[in-house]
């Protein structure tokens, strides 16, 4: 199965091509220019070096989100646009889910990522070995509530995520039994987001265009800003 993934949730913009769990091609650029701008030469350019065109390609896989509100729906419009025009299938995987994937150690996961002013995305991932299964629900919170709510376990933690990076000292204080991803794991990449999509598939979760949907957890700066919120 030909997987054409894409990742525009983060400063990274980030085009994949795998067969099955395996990488064919990656892309990325992290330069001035805006996703709307990356997006479709960085699609053309894995395309014309694999030989490859749209017709080729078995599942798309979009990253949902939480992250850039503006990049999110530019990836998102673009795989929508493919999948009608194709009639290909789709499966959304969230940014903090690709994340988990970059660990291939087994254990728990926590995924954090950076939404400023002291607040991060959150989740938490188990991989066992053979598959990641999530542990609770998404959220968007202070790094001081989100710690204080993993106090409760034993077992150890690996932190992954550029929040986890940025908080690394406070994570320290709070959690003992913790470790912490390499600076290349903290990227967040299309080839984890194909993974985690082929993953999907396998178990039946896919769907059309209009299962895709964006992840937020939080208002826009433009609405806080209309609140008077932070």
């Amino acid at each position: 199965m030909k997987i054409l993934a894409v990742d525009t949730s983060s400063k990274i913009c980030t085009v994949s091509i795998l067969e099955d769990n395996n990488v064919i091609l990656e892309k990325h650029t992290d330069d001035e220019k805006t996703h709307s701008q990356n997006l479709m030469p960085l699609i053309d350019e894995v395309f014309k070096e694999t030989n490859l065109s749209l017709d080729d390609i078995d599942l798309l896989a979009c990253s949902q989100g939480p992250g850039s509100f503006t990049g999110i729906r530019i990836g998102l419009a673009t795989i929508k646009a493919f999948a009608d025009s194709k009639n290909i299938p789709t499966v959304g995987v969230t940014s903090l889910e690709s994340l988990a994937y970059n660990i291939q150690s087994t254990g728990l996961i926590v995924s954090l990522i950076d939404a400023k002013n002291e607040n991060v995305y959150y989740s938490m991932f188990c991989n066992n070995g053979t598959e990641y299964s999530q542990i609770g629900d998404y959220k968007a919170d202070s790094i001081h509530k989100i710690l204080d709510e993993l106090l409760i376990y034993d077992d150890k933690l690996l932190f992954v995520g550029d929040a986890s990076k940025i908080y690394h000292d406070e994570i320290q204080k709070y959690i003992t039994n913790c470790e912490f991803a390499n600076d290349d794991q903290n990227v967040q990449t299309s080839i984890s987001v194909g993974k985690s999509a082929y993953a999907k598939y396998q178990k039946g979760q896919y769907g059309d265009s209009n299962s895709l949907l964006p992840i937020y957890l939080k208002k826009s700066q433009a609405e806080r800003a209309l609140d008077g919120e932070k």
